[in-house]
């Protein structure tokens, strides 16, 4: 995919979703580590990386099966965690592409590129938005991983080093600007309220669901 291809994107678009796989990528550093430190032979890691490219699967399977729980248990608990891509193949079905194309391009969706695609203003930015992001992340995530196993052989809880709270940090920056607006600041504050107040309630990665009750809103607002 050329740099001509996504140019109309814009430059601002383009930088915001280079820093969303960078996190990510940070984020595939400590997951690679906890991974190796947790016992487990890199091709494992590495392995749930290529294939299943859904990091809170990934990071619960490694945590359920590194406890002595069935690899099976693990694998139904991470279909559970991401129910969440029901909704969001609905919401992208005119943007994963065709006939083959679309198996790739519903092995790249993710939370980050479902959010980029959609948030674009015409449907051939919002196609280029989502393949860019998720094709970033399915190419940052892996090199990560790899290199956060190589980091955990010399530093085995990357916690330490404050690593795994980049991601939330940098969200955190690029959502800011919009959260001017008022018309995006009370359902979106609605809905993290929402998405909190489930969290002892649900399974891990269902919480995010139930923020979307938050456009409710400021569904009948001008």
């Amino acid at each position: 995919m050329s740099a001509r291809f996504f140019s109309p994107l814009g430059s601002d678009v383009v930088k915001a979703i280079f820093l969303v796989c960078l996190a990510d990528g940070l984020v595939g550093i400590s997951y690679g580590s906890l991974a190796v430190a947790g016992g487990f032979p890199l091709w494992v890691p590495l392995m749930l990386s290529l294939l299943v490219l859904a990091g809170a699967s990934e990071f619960l399977f490694i945590a359920i099966v590194g406890g002595g729980g069935s690899p099976f248990a693990a694998a139904a608990a991470g279909l559970l965690v991401n129910a969440r891509h029901l909704p969001f193949g609905i919401a992208v079905k005119d943007l994963v592409g065709s006939k083959g194309m679309s198996w790739l391009g519903c092995h790249i969706m993710n939370d980050e590129s479902v959010v980029f695609g959609i948030s674009q203003p015409t449907h051939e930015k919002r196609k280029k938005a989502y393949w860019l992001c998720g094709a970033g992340i399915a190419l940052f995530w892996p090199v990560s991983v790899i290199a956060g196993a190589y980091i955990g052989q010399f530093i085995p809880d990357i916690k330490a080093i404050g690593l795994d709270a980049v991601f939330p940090a940098i969200l955190l920056a690029l959502i800011f600007p919009a959260l001017r607006s008022r018309r995006t600041r009370i359902p979106a504050s609605c809905g993290a309220l929402i998405s909190v107040a489930a969290v002892p309630f649900v399974p891990a990665g269902m919480p995010v669901l139930f923020s979307l009750l938050g456009l409710l809103t400021w569904r009948n607002r001008k």
